[in-house]
This record gives C-alpha cells, structure tokens and sequence, in this order.
C-alpha cells in the first residue's frame, strides 16, 4: 500500500475484481460464525430519512477482528429512483487499516450490498431450506431478486423459478437474463401467490416499507418451505408470518433497533439470528415439513467481511486509483 494513499475503487472496479458469489457466501459464513462466537464489533445502523417516506441513508460500522477488517458503508436507499431512471441502493464503503486507523479504500458499495445480500440469503436457507430445495419463487425481479437467485443456485440444485414482479418488463427482463445467465427455467407469473405456493424457496425483494403492503397470506407459503425476506416484512401478511416454525434473522439487535423507530410491528418471536444457526448454538430446520423463515436486515458486518479481499484483488490487479489522503 503505498503510503498515505487510499484506492479508489469504482463500481466497475469493484465488479471486475472477480470475486464469485461461491467466494463471497464462504466470506460471510466465516464472519457469521465470528459474530455467533461474539466476536464482532457492530452497533445497530442509526439512519436518517431525507424527504420522508421510505427513503433512509444509514451508517454502518462493523469491525472483525478474524478478518482483520474495520469500516463503515453509508448507504441510501430511495425508493422513487427508479422514476428518475437511478438506482435504488447507492452509497460508498471506506476501509480501514485495524493497526492505525487510517482510511485504506474508498469503494461504491451497489455491487457489493447486492452480492453479499444474496450471499446472506444462502447462508441462512443452507440451515433453514431442505436440501434438495429445486423451485424458487421470486417477488422483486430487480438487483436482489437476481442476486438472491444466483447465490441460491450455489448450495441447491436449483431448476426452476417462479417469478412475480408489479412490473411485467421488470419481470421479462429478469427471466431474460436468468435463463441467459444461470440456465434456469424461468417463468413468469401474473400474481404473487403464483410465486409463493409450489415453491421450496421464496424471496421477497420489493422495496423495504415501513407499512407493509401484506401481500402474501395465511395458507401461501407451502409445509416445508422456507422464506427469505430481503424487504423486511413489506411482502408478507403477520398471519402468514406466523405460520413459521422458526422465524430467524440475522441479528437482534438490529431488529429491536428497527422496531423502536416504527418496523416490524408484528411480528413471530425470534427463534435465532443467523450467527448463532452457523456456529451450532441453535439448530436449523429439524423436519421436511416445518416452515421456516429468515429476515435478514443487511449487516454491516457483510460488507466488511467482503471489501478486504476486493481490496487486496485490486492491489494486486492494479485496478483503482490511488489517492492522495
């Protein structure tokens, strides 16, 4: 590293670097079972909410001792963007150096919170979803519904995804680059519970909503399925919710954090977060029946058990400009 410098990484640094999402799930399965070991530092992310509404730009600082990482990523999501024809999910990552503290990196953070969401998604089904989990559905067909599918793909024998988004070119366009990408059978469906019913797997990715909207009911879900809700609880009914044997999350904190400002009103108890599933302090799914449910918030943690492997790649690489500090 030269010295008083930090790399600039730009989105499209970031994204050539290489790193798969099989890489990216074995990162976030070794910082979840530091958290579930209680070592990581991460406070719950304080946010602020230019323009009202739905919109948050949140800190979050994370520090790993194991993975020798220390950052914060300040990230916005906006979810009237898409009307300007920007993304929902913006924001930069800066990494610093664990032995003095000094910023190492400056990176964008849209491709790595995609990866690593997905990434977290597939920590969690590989305890909560029955191994030969073969049929997706997806609510959501933007970012996440395709990254969800792809980090899926990794640990199941996945062949089929039922996909439903309020946007039919959003939804054609999904199956378009699914069917290109990963050679799944992709179809189209025309409501949400064509999504839910039949599917071994569901994942919710709409925007995240402070009052959900409760599409998806009692009765949806089949026995044996399992949920990843990547949007909160904007998608789903609290009866539905219930019917779960085991709703987990990846951290409580966060979500008690949440629920103080106004989110998840109603809600099952919490059966485990995620870094207790992976280290073994709780078990996962015990029978091919039960139904399980997972929301993952977004940690930052993640990303900081992912952005000192980029940024080394990059070093190496020579991808990035250096910047005077």
């Amino acid at each position: 590293m030269p010295q008083n410098q930090l790399l600039y990484l730009s989105q499209a640094d970031v994204a050539s670097v290489g790193l798969t999402l099989a890489e990216t799930i074995a990162l976030l399965e070794t910082a979840f079972r530091e958290k579930g070991q209680g070592r990581v530092e991460m406070p719950p992310k304080p946010g602020i909410h230019p323009g009202a509404g739905d919109n948050f730009i949140h800190a979050m600082p994370a520090y790993i001792p194991a993975m020798d990482s220390a950052g914060i990523k300040w990230v916005s999501g906006f979810p009237d963007n898409h009307q300007r024809n920007l993304p929902y999910i913006t924001g930069l990552l800066i990494l610093n150096a664990t032995e003095t503290g000094l910023p190492i990196a400056v990176m964008d953070c849209v491709w790595i919170t995609a990866m690593r969401t997905g990434a977290a998604t597939a920590v969690a089904a590989r305890r909560l979803a029955r191994p030969d989990s073969s049929v997706v559905g997806i609510l959501g067909c933007g970012v996440q519904g395709r990254t969800n599918t792809e980090a899926l793909q990794v640990p199941f024998p996945l062949e089929r995804v039922m996909a439903y988004d309020a946007s039919a070119e959003a939804a054609r366009s999904y199956a378009e680059d699914i069917r290109a990408r990963l050679g799944l059978e992709v179809v189209t469906v025309e409501t949400p519970r064509e999504a839910v019913t039949g599917c071994d797997i569901v994942v919710t990715a709409g925007p995240i909503l402070k009052q959900p909207h409760a599409t998806i009911q009692a009765g949806w879900l089949d026995a044996g399925a399992f949920a990843s809700l990547v949007d909160f609880d904007s998608y789903w009914h609290p009866d539905a919710m219930r019917e779960t044997a085991k709703f987990c999350t990846d951290d409580v904190a966060q979500l008690r954090h949440y629920q103080e400002i106004g989110y998840f009103q109603d809600i099952p108890p919490v059966y485990a977060d995620l870094g207790e599933l992976v280290c073994g302090e709780r078990v996962g799914r015990e029978t091919s029946t039960e139904r399980t449910m997972t929301c993952n918030l977004g940690l930052a943690m993640d990303d900081m058990a992912v952005a000192p492997t980029i940024y080394r790649r990059a070093s190496e690489q020579g991808i990035g400009a250096w910047l005077p500090l």
